[in-house]
């Protein structure tokens, strides 16, 4: 699986290739799609360009962007976005008002709530990707977590932005997680680190992802023009890391 993020805390000030309309978001899952995601990641914007968790928000993205595609469509529920633990949780639980619900969202196991905001997406029916960033402790309390074995997938986040360094602590990240409760693992990294993690994930045959969120930048240093473009490099490069595995 080769999953699509397609914009991510990025605001216009990356340039317009980042969707941050419901419709610019719509347009460039469906390009990204067709281009070989099977999966989509997304960071819904209120009208400022600000990742927001409200259902206000959430809705219109989610119908936009369905459709258009029918792969699942996740979202996050980063800390940034409602930094209040408390005002967060209200927020998840807040979208039993939807319509149509996010196929998944994405817990960063490190932030203060984490397992309550796992708890409540589970009551909603909603799958939880458990997001373990390198350099937290994130993954040691997942596996100890009583919800481990119910999330939909881990999110093995490397923050290691250097091309340099970034597989070995990758590897130390897996290392740490260890059978992850069984769960299915999604490897990737970001900035400076993005490909070289994302041949990792190849290699090892992980779940990978792909988009503007994660990086802006294409394996030979040129600037992306769009998620698709980011997609098809990545199935191309994730092919030829399990062909040489």
């Amino acid at each position: 699986m080769v999953q699509v993020c397609l914009n991510g805390p990025r605001g216009s000030v990356d340039g317009a290739v980042v969707p941050l309309t419901p419709g610019a978001m719509a347009e460039s899952a469906a390009r990204a799609v067709a281009a070989g995601a099977t999966d989509i990641h997304v960071h819904p914007k209120n009208p400022c360009g600000h990742d927001s968790l409200s259902p206000r928000v959430l809705a219109p993205t989610l119908e936009a962007i369905r459709a258009r595609v029918s792969v699942p469509v996740g979202v996050t529920t980063g800390a940034w976005a409602e930094p209040d633990p408390a005002a967060r949780l209200a927020r998840v639980r807040s979208w039993a008002t939807l319509s149509a619900l996010p196929d998944h969202a994405s817990v960063n196991w490190h932030e203060q709530g984490a397992e309550e905001i796992a708890a409540a997406l589970i009551d909603l029916g909603v799958g939880v990707e458990a997001g373990l960033w390198s350099g937290t402790d994130g993954a040691a309390r997942f596996t100890a977590s009583p919800l481990g074995p119910k999330v939909l997938r881990v999110l093995a986040e490397v923050t290691d932005t250097s091309a340099d360094t970034a597989d070995g602590t990758a590897r130390t990240l897996l290392a740490d997680l260890g059978p992850a409760h069984g769960r299915p693992v999604l490897l990737h990294g970001e900035d400076g680190a993005a490909w070289p993690v994302l041949r990792l994930a190849g290699r090892l045959g992980l779940a990978t992802r792909m988009g503007l969120e994660d990086t802006l930048i294409l394996p030979d240093g040129e600037r992306a023009s769009s998620n698709a473009q980011l997609v098809a490099e990545a199935l191309s490069q994730y092919g030829c890391a399990q062909r040489s595995s």
